[in-house]
């Protein structure tokens, strides 16, 4: 699974760059950065086409400086989360306790459950 997006438009398969949001009230189309998320009345968009976007006569554009760095990706992030839980991995492991059997009858020993009973000369008859 990919972490990056791909492009709103029909048919396009390059990644998303930026994110297009509309504030229909004031007629103003805002193009800015890739959003952390992505929202169903955003439109998120290839480079191209972020650069060719025109508005509906009336309508302002506003452009926001655009991030065209690639996003990261699975792999990188997976590598990233390798990283950081060997940095927080102990240096040398801890050593074990000595293995001593426990006494018998000593306090916090349980007894068995099951015991062997002598049987009795009478019964093997």
């Amino acid at each position: 699974m990919s972490v990056a997006r791909q492009c709103s438009r029909t048919a396009c398969v390059r990644p998303a760059v930026a994110t297009l949001t509309y504030v229909y009230a004031d007629q103003v189309a805002v193009l800015g950065p890739l959003a952390t998320y992505a929202e169903p009345h955003a439109y998120d968009l290839c480079l191209g086409h972020a650069e060719r976007l025109t508005a509906p006569r009336g309508w302002e554009v506003v452009r926001l400086a655009i991030d065209v760095t690639p996003p990261q990706t699975h792999d990188d992030l997976v590598a990233l989360a390798n990283v950081v839980r060997e940095a927080r991995r102990p240096a040398q492991p801890p050593t074990p306790a000595p293995l001593t059997p426990p006494l018998v009858g000593a306090p916090g020993t349980r007894r068995a459950h099951l015991r062997a009973v002598p049987s009795s000369p009478a019964s093997l008859d």
